[in-house]
């Protein structure tokens, strides 16, 4: 049965990455035209080498309304050129006061106001975003750079538990700067509500397609507002991106938004984000099949590891202090992952492996659980002689030595940390001694384990 489930599950993996291929392709390739005098042709406004310019704009609302204030503007604009620019930015009382503001990027004609120009396009993005602070860090024994509570009028206690307006410093600009000539009978969806068209003569036209990337703007970047930033700095990068390129970044940029909605926080997306913009599209391509080949190796890894233990009657040749002590490393690091806020990503995984643990110690040791109403009753089973002199050697010979050098270096590893690190709180300081203790401890794992195994 087994064997059998095992060869399903690889058919259903294998179906699953050929399908993943073949939309990965439809994403990527766009039909292009055929019949170029056609009139279900629509010809790129680029193509005519208009001179341009970009302005960028910031408003309290997306709409303008209320004023708007022009932050940069980019006079001799080329589509093929890439550029960075650094720029200062005045908030509005309104902004410094937890609230928000709005980017508005017009790419139009060159000395034409874009408010005039019938022929510009422009896109709005948020500057600001809503997001917990990131809790002060400082040294447990000195008591150094402690934050000062003046710096922001929201009370001590409020500060870590609202979240609070932090600046966006980055905003990446793209266009599309291949002439490339659409289909009107197969316009992609993706690219269509990017798309502004007008008529010239029998011609359709389409004006630039400006694009915003949002999946550039990391947790990394964020700055936190209060009352006494007036002025923060805005990094203005742009480049040219490929047709196939940007259809692939606007489905990203959709997922990573249709994950906020279902309750991810933006320290979740971020993780998402980081493998998008920090990697080459070929070599995340690569990294796609070995993660997903990793992903069932795992998965199959796991079920031998749950059908070994689940028929595992005896302890004959095994470290069960080996099992105990990774159990509890284990749950020392979820601790740790939850101390610190980790992306749901990684921390589900790792609560998941930390309850396989603690039910891999109680096979170990033969405890059964009697429940008497709401009070647990815990019985451990009998070890027979085999076991017995298995965990006799475990004990005297397996840890003896290894827990001379162990001690002293997770104690030293400790104090040293609380000297010279910084952290939350003392808690943090534990859990963060305790992740350090544990590696020590799977290290002793795997010599106990290979001691006991020879042994047997």
């Amino acid at each position: 049965n087994w064997t059998s489930l095992t060869g399903l599950i690889v058919g259903v993996f294998l179906l699953y990455v050929l399908h993943t291929c073949w939309v990965m392709f439809g994403i990527v390739y766009t039909k292009p035209c055929e019949k170029p005098e056609s009139d279900s042709c629509i010809s790129p406004y680029l193509a005519a080498k208009p001179r341009l310019q970009l302005s960028v704009y910031t408003a309290l609302r997306p709409n303008a309304d209320g004023g708007h204030s022009l932050i940069h503007r980019e006079e001799e604009f080329d589509v093929n050129t890439r550029f960075e620019r650094l720029v200062n930015v005045s908030l509005p009382k309104k902004t410094r006061k937890n609230g928000t503001l709005y980017a508005m990027v017009f790419l139009h004609q060159a000395g034409v106001s874009p408010w005039q120009d019938p022929h510009q396009v422009h896109l709005v993005t948020q500057l600001t975003t809503y997001t917990l602070p990131k809790p002060p860090e400082i040294s447990l024994i000195t008591r150094q750079d402690e934050p000062q509570v003046s710096r922001s009028p929201r009370p001590a206690s409020e500060q870590l538990d609202r979240p609070v307006s932090h600046w966006r410093s980055r905003l990446t600009v793209n266009v599309v700067s291949e002439n490339f000539l659409f289909d009107r009978e197969a316009l992609p969806g993706d690219v269509h509500r990017y798309m502004r068209v007008y008529q010239s003569g029998k011609k359709m036209i389409y004006l630039p397609l400006l694009f915003v990337d949002e999946l550039s703007n990391r947790v990394k970047d964020l700055m936190e507002i209060n009352s006494s930033s007036t002025e923060l700095p805005l990094s203005i990068s742009y480049d040219s991106i490929a047709l196939g390129k940007l259809r692939f970044w606007i489905h990203m940029q959709d997922a990573v938004y249709s994950l906020q909605q279902f309750g991810f926080t933006e320290k979740d997306a971020d993780e998402i984000k980081g493998i998008f913009v920090d990697t080459n599209l070929y070599f995340l391509a690569l990294t796609f099949f070995v993660a997903a080949f990793h992903l069932l190796f795992d998965f199959l890894a796991f079920k031998n590891d749950i059908s070994f233990w689940k028929h595992k009657k005896s302890m004959v040749g095994m470290s069960s202090k080996a099992v105990l002590w990774r159990c509890f490393s284990t749950i020392v690091i979820f601790l740790y992952l939850l101390d610190e806020q980790t992306s749901l990503l990684v921390l589900l995984p790792a609560g998941i492996g930390s309850l396989i643990e603690v039910w891999k110690v109680k096979k170990a040791f033969k405890i059964h659980v009697i429940w008497r109403g709401l009070t647990p009753t815990f019985l451990f089973g009998k070890r027979d002689e085999s076991e017995k002199r298995t965990e006799e050697y475990d004990t005297l010979q397996a840890m003896k030595y290894l827990s001379y050098l162990l001690y002293p270096l997770c104690i030293g590893g400790a104090v040293y940390a609380l000297v010279f690190v910084k952290y939350k709180s003392w808690y943090s300081w534990i859990i963060n001694s305790l992740v350090n203790d544990s590696q020590y401890c799977l290290c002793r794992c795997r010599v106990g384990v290979n001691q006991t195994i020879h042994f047997s």
